[in-house]
């Protein structure tokens, strides 16, 4: 009786497997996640973050955030300059309606000048906003707008600018395409009031999960038609930048341009330690022999402090150093 049962199981088993080969295959195309590339501006941001970010060389600063109750963010900053002595200030206020996508903001300044900004985001249309933004100085009188919008979607950002200047407004413009880690990216300004292209940019770069790559090449204040035409490089300056985020403690960034026509060279390498989860130190170095060091250290949760120096190796018994101090505070 066993061997019998055993025996009828094996064409039951053989259907089941029939059943299982004929079944449609799940169709895996449509299971990838797609991403929505950076803005143009974002390109090659980790890389610049790595020279720009934890350094404030020549100047004492203190910046302070806090949100109220009601959801209302107050940011306050100040710096001195350690040369000249001169101390500027701003004050921002930033309010979030996120029911209707909503974001208000006001800016003041301590050179007198008044800012606001009002943004309205996936109420449109998924992937969409719209900014306006306005600038008044009391003192001299000066005004100044611009609109802004911009729009996300899978392997597509695209974002465009217009100044409110009757005489002539600017147009400024930018798209970014990516697909599987490549991204390829394309800027621009137009001048109405002169008829002419003033900016134009092109960049193309490659990411993954630690490694990124950032190339370009720009135009600026060139007639393109013109430069065709006689074929001349002046004024075009070629760029490209490596980041690699070698272990979970240790960035490294690198930056190279040149600028044709003045035959103008540049060359950086940066770094930044994570020494644990509230202290790092960054380094970098550049091809004019100058050494920038910083250090930051959280003393309490809401409290950081920044130390940082810019050394001039070529003339480094000379003096001429720069020191900086940076304080943050968050509550």
């Amino acid at each position: 009786m066993v061997r019998q049962r055993s025996m009828n199981t094996v064409p039951v088993r053989a259907n089941i497997l029939r059943i299982k080969m004929n079944l449609p295959q799940k169709d895996n195309s449509q299971s990838i996640t797609m991403s929505q590339p950076p803005s143009y501006g974002d390109l090659g941001k980790s890389a610049r973050d790595t020279f720009g970010k934890g350094y404030g060389f020549g100047f004492v600063k203190l910046d302070c955030k806090t949100t109220t109750s009601s959801g209302v963010e107050f940011s306050t900053s100040g710096s001195s300059n350690n040369e000249t002595g001169k101390v500027n200030g701003e004050l921002e206020t930033t309010y979030k309606w996120s029911e209707y996508g909503l974001t208000f903001k006001e800016k003041w300044n301590t050179d007198n000048t008044l800012a606001s900004e009002i943004k309205i985001e996936d109420q449109i249309a998924k992937g969409l906003s719209l900014t306006f933004d306005t600038m008044f100085s009391p003192s001299t009188g000066k005004k100044s707008g611009q609109i802004k919008t911009s729009y996300k979607m899978d392997y597509l950002n695209v974002g465009a600018e217009v100044d409110l200047n009757f005489a002539g407004p600017t147009v400024h413009g930018a798209a970014v395409l990516g697909y599987e880690g490549w991204v390829a990216g394309y800027q621009m300004s137009f001048d109405t009031a002169k008829s002419k292209l003033t900016r134009s940019n092109f960049a193309l770069g490659y990411k993954t999960g630690d490694f990124q790559l950032h190339t370009n090449v720009s135009y600026q204040s060139v007639h393109i038609l013109a430069k065709a035409l006689n074929l001349s490089n002046d004024g075009t300056e070629f760029g490209g930048s490596i980041y690699q985020k070698v272990n979970n403690n240790l960035e490294t960034g690198v930056n190279l341009a040149w600028t044709a026509g003045s035959n103008n060279t540049r060359f950086g390498l940066a770094a930044k330690y994570t020494i644990d989860s509230k202290s790092s130190f960054r380094a970098k170095v550049n091809n004019s022999s100058q050494i920038g060091l910083g250090y930051t250290q959280e003393v309490r949760p809401g409290v950081k402090v920044t130390l940082s120096t810019l050394l001039d190796g070529k003339n480094f018994n000379q003096g001429g150093h720069k020191l900086g101090l940076g304080l943050d505070l968050e509550a």
